[in-house]
């Protein structure tokens, strides 16, 4: 790549900025539009003269340290921060310095319940089950409680007879918390998980000591429940855009398919659950 397309960034993201708008005092007649040079490199905590060279394209390999750094002084947002990453040769983590918040917005619930004959659900890299639709909120009722997936696949009883094929069911399970501690290895949600499960599942243990790694693929869902019996379901995930680490999961069953049948029954089964508690409850 063009070494000059970096500096251009920078220069252009500089000039962008005023010193009232990093909450620097302005001295002095000002000769560049925006910031100096000098300013930068203060608010970055880097040499002035090895932020020039950054611009010059005379230094050609700034650390994922110095790149971070450059991005706060520079008020990069998501987007234009992993752009300056891969300008400058390097690999952006997936979410910003800092632990994520494992908030769903309001339009992706919406987005969600819009979809309300096929199961939709928010995961957090960690397996939480962040938020999901009537349809989801069905698929998990044979769980005590729809949490965790790692949880409920090896500390929730019904985990065993939920997933059809439970072996290839933990050892995906297991190899996607090993990916996710491979983007925030100190990700305390991430700890407390592994702990618990390892002091309480000698399964976890043994898969998570395999160090197998995983992501997210598009294999068919076997599943059993026990309202509606067998289940095959396809799906895809998708990353949340303005919540890095969420994936929205949006299974899917064929058209026409006792699946397709068995989850429209769900569906009205649950509904019908959801009108007479209340009453059962007076």
């Amino acid at each position: 790549m063009d070494d000059s397309h970096l500096g251009d960034f920078l220069r252009a993201r500089r000039a962008g900025l005023q010193p009232q708008d990093v909450g620097m005092a302005s001295h002095g007649a000002r000769r560049v539009a925006g910031l100096r040079r000098e300013e930068v490199a203060v608010l970055a905590g880097v040499n002035a003269d090895y932020y020039t060279r950054l611009e010059q394209g005379r230094e050609r390999n700034p650390s994922p340290q110095v790149l971070d750094a450059l991005s706060r002084a520079l008020r990069l947002d998501t987007d234009a921060r992993a752009h300056l990453y891969r300008l400058a040769g390097a690999t952006p983590s997936d979410q910003p310095p800092g632990h994520a918040a494992e908030r769903v917005s309001p339009a992706l619930h919406q987005l969600m319940d819009g979809y309300p004959h096929t199961p939709a659900f928010v995961l957090s890299r960690t397996l939480d089950l962040l938020a999901a639709n009537a349809l989801a909120d069905a698929l998990h009722t044979p769980f005590g409680a729809a949490d965790n997936l790692a949880r409920m696949t090896f500390l929730d009883p019904a985990g065993r007879s939920f997933y059809t094929d439970w072996n290839r069911a933990a050892r995906a399970t297991v190899a996607h918390l090993r990916q996710a501690a491979g983007f925030d290895p100190d990700n305390p949600r991430l700890r407390e998980l592994v702990r618990t499960l390892t002091e309480h599942s000698a399964d976890f243990t043994r898969l998570w000591n395999t160090h197998t790694v995983r992501g997210k693929t598009q294999d068919a869902k076997d599943l059993l429940h026990p309202d509606v019996g067998p289940l095959t379901l396809t799906y895809q995930s998708f990353d949340v855009r303005d919540a890095p680490g969420q994936q929205l999961v949006i299974y899917h069953a064929e058209s026409g398919s006792p699946s397709a049948q068995a989850l429209h029954l769900l569906g009205s089964i649950h509904a019908t659950r959801r009108q007479v508690e209340p009453r059962s409850a007076r």
